[in-house]
């Protein structure tokens, strides 16, 4: 009985020696255009560039530590990050479905029956009653000849490792957006301290223009343009409250706290513009986590089309069964009982109106749209590099000539004040000093702000020190999938 069983057995292990050919093509890393240089670099040259203090920490850089807390919090509490370390744990599962198919399905089948008919009785007297007991085990394996699980686990560990840059560049945008609206929220305090100082100093001139209407020098008209100059900047320093306020909402809602619960108290500016090194054009594929991804989405589409080919290709599966059947369940497991067979089994479609010749066109289809996708998101990614360069430099120079016309407009602001005060000018002249005076500081303002925003796109542009190399290994990605998620749920 065990000879006629190895006669089964030997030509099934026969054909799983031939699983060594995967059909399909094997994978090869899309090129992209890449520049030598890039442009926006010319006519700017730092003297002092900064990195990130460690790591991808890159925050650090602006070495402010309310904003390094804040960032520290993104990981733990953004619910947007959660979805995507969710959505990769599930991608991570899915690589252990597809690689379950490497072995056999072992399933264990038990059944107990009692039938009859008519009286119960058969003609010769004896009972018609009968019972039947089976207790079988089934083994089932389908042998990869032609590849196909091997490409579909290809394709599930690239998609896998997709999603693990999907979450990388979720993190990357979820700490920039919480740095811009932090740097966004200190300009707003700065501009509120630049207006109340405003207020402060056009009070002391209305006090003047007062005295000199009691000095019966100045006119009421003075006096009415002095108060409608001190009233305006009020109403400027109030509505600075608003932006204010969306800004600390937004920075609760990135760190997962209902805005409710958080707040920041206002504190001096005292940040620097930091220059960030853009580095060579071509490291720029290793280190930004969307093309990686977009990369990763391409390699598992190419492992899609491998599955699609070997649909042409016979399926071959390995079915063996070993049981008892017996009429009474105290002698159920004699030998005399025993029951088993073994055997490959062999399935071809031969028709199928051209089903897998429009599967395989798909697959090669949505391989080149993710070729095509990689390719604009590598473009897009030098695009905004080079923007953020351009603007960084650019904006150095604009801030260079406000900040003369700032010194410019304050000069102008005192001489004219101090001759309308000895009586050479008209009142109008000091309002449309004061109104300069301010025009230009919140123009520096908007520019520093602008800089800062900038610096922070600039360097999620450049990966915000990501490199491909923090993509996970497989053995990541398998362990990924801890037991207590996948273990089945109790009863």
């Amino acid at each position: 009985m065990m000879d006629a069983r190895l006669r089964w057995i030997a030509p099934a292990l026969a054909l799983g020696s031939l699983a060594a050919c995967e059909v399909g093509p094997d994978y090869v890393r899309p090129t992209a255009p890449t520049p030598a240089a890039y442009k926006e670099i010319d006519g700017w040259k730092p003297s002092e560039p900064r990195e990130a203090a460690s790591g991808t920490a890159w925050w650090t850089i602006y070495e402010d530590p309310l904003l390094d807390d804040l960032e520290t919090q993104i990981d733990i509490s953004n619910q947007t990050l959660k979805a995507s370390e969710a959505a990769f744990r599930q991608a991570s599962a899915l690589v252990q479905e597809a690689r379950s198919a490497f072995f056999p399905t072992v399933a264990v089948d038990a059944s107990a029956t009692r039938s009859g008919a008519g009286s119960g009785r058969s003609p010769a007297g004896r009972s018609a009653i009968t019972s039947q007991f089976t207790a079988t085990g089934n083994l089932s394996w389908e042998i990869d000849v032609w590849g196909r699980i091997r490409r579909s686990v290809e394709a599930s560990y690239a998609s896998a490792e997709a999603s693990a840059a999907d979450l990388a560049a979720a993190r990357l945008s979820a700490q920039s957006a919480l740095a811009a609206d932090y740097l966004a929220l200190r300009i707003s305090d700065e501009l509120k301290r630049l207006l109340d100082a405003t207020v402060d100093a056009d009070t002391k001139a209305l006090q003047i223009t007062r005295n000199r209407y009691n000095q019966g020098t100045a006119a009421r008209s003075d006096v009415a343009q002095a108060e409608a100059q001190v009233e305006g900047v009020k109403a400027q320093a109030i509505n600075v409250g608003v932006q204010r306020a969306q800004l600390e909402h937004a920075i609760a809602v990135l760190i997962g706290k209902p805005p409710a619960d958080f707040s920041i108290a206002p504190t001096p500016l005292e940040l620097d513009v930091p220059v960030v090194p853009p580095g060579v054009p071509s490291t720029l594929l290793e280190r930004r986590p969307d093309i990686a991804a977009a990369e990763r989405s391409a390699a598992s589409a190419n492992a899609q089309i491998g599955v699609a080919v070997a649909a042409y290709y016979p399926a071959i599966t390995l079915s063996a069964s070993y049981g008892f059947v017996g009429s009474a369940i105290e002698t159920l497991f004699r030998a005399s009982n025993a029951v088993w067979s073994v055997g490959p089994q062999l399935a071809e479609t031969v028709f199928d109106a051209g089903l897998r010749s429009a599967q395989v066109a798909a697959a090669r289809a949505f391989y080149d749209q993710t070729i095509a996708n990689y390719r604009q998101t590598v473009l897009a990614a030098f695009q905004q590099v080079e923007d953020e360069l351009a603007a960084l430099r650019i904006l150095e120079q604009q801030a260079e000539v406000q900040d003369r016309a700032v010194k410019a407009a304050e000069e102008a602001e005192r001489l004219i004040l101090n001759q309308y005060i000895a009586g050479t000018v008209a009142y109008t002249n000091v309002v449309t000093a004061q109104t300069v005076s301010l025009g230009n500081k919140q123009t520096a303002l908007a520019i520093l702000q602008s800089r800062l925003a900038a610096s922070v796109v600039l360097i999620e542009a450049l990966g915000g020190g990501w490199t491909a190399a923090d993509l996970p290994s497989h053995d990541q990605i398998r362990e990924s999938a801890s037991p207590a998620e996948t273990a089945p749920p109790s009863p």
